[in-house]
């Protein structure tokens, strides 16, 4: 499992670098977040998170991606079968199965790292194609793989996580080759699949999401709660913020999950718009090297996978960044790096391994 010392020189230690910014500035927020109140250590708990996902991720990079992706199905028969296991026998945590509890109550969130096994498995279908232009039909068996993982992860439920899918999915088709028509035809069934998902998958709480997104003052003490207060502390951080752990809405406890989903609301009322562009700049900075890696891979699955990954990061940066801003409706999805939570914290440094596992060896034979 020994790195060649000769690929050590390709890591792009820049994407890395910002990557482990992130994480500190994640850290710090979470203990600014908590300090106060009684989830206090949790920032240890994190920093914990951060030292195993460090020691996966270099797992990660030691192999070599086409070996990931040669073992694509047998990981993604492990992940459906772990997710069927999670729905049946997992432990219900505020109304939801997501979670699969290890020894000493060490829990772990399955569909965080279904994510990147769909990843591997849509890059391995997509680069065997081998076609220049791909239909409906070429969508079947992979779009039926992906579907069965989504339905699986809302069943949880958790939307969030199984939205993330969805861009995963039409990147690595678009690079493949789906023809406009197919787009379309796409598009069409996912308009299909969302109303009768609306109409009979959907549960009260989280059609009351919609609405209150839409008016946040129809409930403004519950479901439009978390959006006022997430708008409040966002805008009262003004230019400069106002100060580090001086934050009223995080201090105070208005705002609720303001160490997982919410933490971006915190970093936006501590350090006003100057920490907003700072840490956005660092977000584009991994997306942008992680676009241009899948550009320089050495072979198509390697470009499928690292634009994969890629479109998983962008969704969930984009969606959670306009969540706290009020722009979209609330749904529970952590931003990468920062937001507190184990699964979230190995699933994202996975990621950055594999943007880095293409890139490091594209020059290789």
């Amino acid at each position: 499992m020994a790195i060649d010392r000769r690929l050590l020189f390709n890591i792009d230690w820049g994407c890395l670098g910002a990557a482990l910014i992130l994480m500190g500035i994640g850290v710090a927020t979470i203990l600014s977040a908590t300090f106060a109140g009684r989830n206090t250590g949790l920032e240890i708990k994190q920093l914990y998170a951060v030292a195993l996902g460090l020691a996966g991720m270099l797992v990660v990079v030691s192999l070599d991606y086409r070996r990931l992706v040669d073992r694509a199905p047998v990981l993604y028969l492990a992940a459906v079968g772990v997710l069927v296991y999670v729905l049946a026998f997992g432990p219900r945590i505020a109304g939801t199965r997501r979670w699969f509890m290890g020894p000493g109550g060490f829990q772990v969130q399955p569909s965080e790292f279904a994510k990147l096994v769909a990843a591997l498995l849509v890059a391995k279908l997509f680069a065997e194609a081998k076609k220049e232009t791909l239909g409906v039909v070429d969508l079947l068996v992979p779009g039926a793989a992906v579907a069965l993982m989504a339905v699986l992860i809302a069943a949880e439920p958790d939307l969030g996580t199984a939205f993330t899918l969805v861009p995963l999915f039409l990147t690595v088709a678009f690079l493949a080759g789906l023809r406009v028509r197919a787009i379309v035809g796409v598009f069409l069934v996912m308009m299909i699949v969302g109303s009768l998902g609306w109409m009979f998958a959907l549960k009260e709480y989280q059609k009351s999401r919609i609405y209150t997104f839409l008016d946040p003052n129809l409930d403004p003490r519950g479901a439009g709660y978390q959006k006022i207060q997430s708008e409040i502390a966002v805008g009262s951080g003004g230019m400069a913020g106002k100060g580090y752990k001086q934050g009223t809405q995080s201090q105070l406890g208005y705002l609720p999950a303001r160490h997982t989903d919410f933490i971006f609301s915190v970093l936006a009322e501590e350090n006003g718009f100057v920490g907003v562009v700072a840490v956005l700049g660092l977000y584009m900075f991994i997306l942008w090297r992680a676009f241009e890696t899948a550009q320089m891979a050495r072979d198509r699955v390697g470009a499928f996978l690292a634009a994969g990954i890629a479109a998983i990061l962008s969704f969930q940066v984009v969606y959670n960044v306009a969540m706290v801003a009020g722009l979209v409706p609330v749904k529970g999805l952590p931003l990468p790096l920062m937001s507190y939570g184990g699964s979230s914290v190995l699933s994202s440094l996975f990621a950055v391994g594999l943007i880095l596992n293409v890139r490091m060896r594209r020059f290789a034979n």
